[in-house]
């Protein structure tokens, strides 16, 4: 799989999240170095592994998986002649009864999953090695009764040991050497028995010194008298390492005789310890199996990019049937690149044997090849570099793209000069459609959604944007084509038509009139106005006297408002009112007009164009009456009066 469509899908992302639920190092390196495969039974069966798992977990989250590193470890130890040490063992003990475990607890799961409870019965019986480890290891030690010997040359040293120092015990109580002693209390020194002994009576001892104290007056010394029980005592230390040696040679030996058992027991936890870890990324995403084809068809079912949570938008898309190309429209930040993201990930993961964040019913191609071109916004300067190599990883791709490939382009054509950087973008969909590629392209370019529109094999594709929140959806509509929303938004903000229609004939090469926008917006608005009056006064006449019949409220516009003034279908600015007649004073392209309620409509709320204690003198008053306002302010200034403006 290409390396740069893993590192821009995140693909690698997703395979670290995997490996936090992995139990043994081994395990979490294969999950590392997973890659999807175009293999459709492969993935089949790992996929079907993977849900049967799932089961289990359902069941019980704690399967007896033991690590595995120090296991190779000791068997490769082994191996070489060096035999394993009796606190090594412990853990060989633990590794073995794992196994038992292992393969009871999956027996005991054949009915939730009767494919991967089968791989446990493949590790062999271990119970009778595991006894005798158990026999001849306790507590990290070659246990007493690991062989008769061994008990009896402990026994001895017991019986030697005790005799040394009850007969050391004599000699410091008699009257031979209490006189010669520094102290009655028996010492050891280097793990042998010694008296404390005056250095001025040194000659008076026979025997042999084994240390001196810190300031020399004292000789820590082994009395002939005891040099012949030490001696046998060092004997039959030696005579015990070297059986202590052999067992656990001999122990090392049994568990190489079992070696091909253990090596199939560890490659079988290695399995499971991937596959379960697996299974708990999937419950933790929400993951389904999907379905795999050879024919090119995508159908996601609210789907979800697995790295947003609970951010993500679904996506539902279902293509390849009759169409090879989609060519996604939208505004900026309108979906467009999480678009392909997505789909391009979830292709990868489900390829990879894993289970995607969708619906049940989903359903994925299988591809030989999965290539991206994704950039990002940058400076001019960065867009020059970020264009070039765009190109050079896009001439790649033409040259190894075949009818095997998913292809996924992101504005394509993009950080050069837009005729060149369109006319580019055509003739490499044209190039990658031939080569028989599966594509999915998003653009700006009004010209690519005509190529699309007029080719056979493509089709068009739009972000959905809500112009009444000015937001967009990040709903994926096929068979439609959709623009940067420009036009639209500028009509929401309050731009002048005729400025708009005159910018869409040059942008499109044809008319088209947005009034019809404008009045459909003016009267939602107005409407919606309207109510809150209505609404307003409702809650007030709870507390006041209520109007006379017939009586209608007033419509309430506020200072900044943007208004159309139906009779004459000119635009203007509240500047005062209501008065209790219901009149306003609308400023009318510099021009104050009295004008009645009933003839004006909102177009635009002024708390949408202007921001909070925005200074309105600036719309209504001349700028010699501000200027002389503020000169006031600061200090009185004669003869200078301030006339009103109303």
């Amino acid at each position: 799989m290409n390396q740069q469509t893993i590192g821009v899908l995140g693909y690698q992302e997703i395979l670290e999240e995997i490996t936090h639920f992995a139990k043994t190092n081994r395990g979490k390196k294969t999950l590392q170095a997973l890659r999807p495969l175009p293999d459709k039974r492969r993935m089949e069966q790992a996929l079907r592994e993977v849900a049967e798992a799932e089961e289990i977990i359902k069941i019980s989250s704690s399967v007896p998986i033991h690590t595995l590193d120090e296991m190779e470890l000791y068997l490769n130890q082994a191996r070489k002649g060096i035999y394993i040490r009796a606190d090594q063992f412990t853990y060989v003990l633990s590794f073995l009864q794992h196994c038992s475990k292992l393969k009871q607890f999956m027996k005991d799961k054949q009915y939730a999953a009767p494919n991967v409870s089968l791989y446990a019965e493949s590790i062999g019986d271990v119970r009778l090695l595991e006894e005798e480890i158990s026999r001849c290891i306790r507590h990290g030690q070659v246990d007493h009764h690991a062989s008769s010997d061994l008990a009896y040359l402990r026994r001895q040293l017991s019986i030697q040991s005790d005799k040394l120092k009850e007969k050391a015990q004599q000699l410091v109580k008699s009257k031979r050497y209490s006189s010669f002693l520094q102290d009655t209390v028996v010492v050891e020194r280097n793990g042998r028995i010694a008296l404390s002994v005056k250095r001025e009576y040194r000659t008076k001892v026979q025997g042999t010194v084994l240390d001196t104290s810190a300031s020399g007056s004292t000789l820590y010394m082994e009395p002939t008298e005891l040099s012949s029980i030490q001696e046998e005592i060092e004997l039959l230390r030696m005579a015990e390492e070297q059986e202590t040696e052999r067992i656990l040679y001999e122990l090392t030996d049994k568990v190489l005789q079992h070696e091909h058992t253990i090596a199939i027991a560890i490659e079988t936890m290695h399995h499971y310890d991937v596959l379960f870890a697996k299974a708990s990324y999937s419950r933790k995403i929400g993951g389904t199996i999907p379905l795999l084809n050879e024919d090119y068809i995508i159908d996601l079912k609210e789907a979800r990019h697995p790295m947003l949570g609970e951010k993500a938008v679904p996506l539902s898309i279902r293509f390849g049937e009759d169409h090879r190309a989609l060519v996604i429209t939208g505004p900026n930040t309108g979906g467009k690149t999480v678009t392909l993201k997505t789909v391009g990930l979830l292709t990868m993961m489900a390829q990879t044997g894993l289970p995607i964040p969708a619906n049940h019913g989903s359903e994925l191609a299988i591809f030989q090849h999965i290539f991206v071109d994704i950039g990002d916004g940058q400076s001019i300067e960065q867009n020059l570099s970020t264009f070039s190599s765009r190109l050079v990883n896009i001439i790649d791709i033409l040259r190894i793209t075949n009818d095997r490939s998913l292809v996924l382009l992101d504005e394509l054509g993009s950080g050069t000069d837009p005729s060149e950087g369109m006319a580019l973008a055509i003739v490499i969909l044209e190039q990658l459609y031939q080569k028989g590629a599966t594509l999915f392209a998003t653009t700006h370019y009004s010209e690519m959604k005509d190529f699309a529109e007029k080719t056979s094999g493509f089709l068009n594709g739009m972000m959905e944007f809500d112009l009444e929140t000015l937001k967009p959806t990040y709903r994926l509509l096929l068979g439609q084509s959709g623009n940067s929303q420009a036009f639209d938004i500028a009509i929401k903000l309050g731009m002048h038509p005729e400025l708009i229609e005159k910018a869409h004939q040059i942008t499109y090469k044809n008319i088209r009139s947005y009034r019809e926008e404008i009045d459909a917006s003016i009267l939602k608005a107005s409407d919606y106005l309207k109510q809150i009056a209505i609404n307003k006064y409702a809650r007030k006449s709870t507390k006041k006297q209520p109007l006379p019949t017939g009586t209608e409220p007033f419509a309430l516009f506020e200072q900044g408002d943007n208004v159309l003034v139906t009779e004459t279908n000119e635009t203007g600015i509240i500047y005062k009112g209501p008065d209790s007649q219901g009149n306003y004073i609308v400023q009318i392209q510099n021009e104050k007009r009295t004008i009645n309620h009933k003839r004006l409509k909102l177009y635009i709320k002024g708390k949408e164009l202007y921001p909070d204690n925005y200074d309105f003198d600036i719309i209504f008053k001349s700028k010699e009456y501000r200027k002389i306002n503020k000169q006031q302010k600061k200090k009185h200034v004669e003869d200078v009066w301030l006339d009103c403006e109303d």
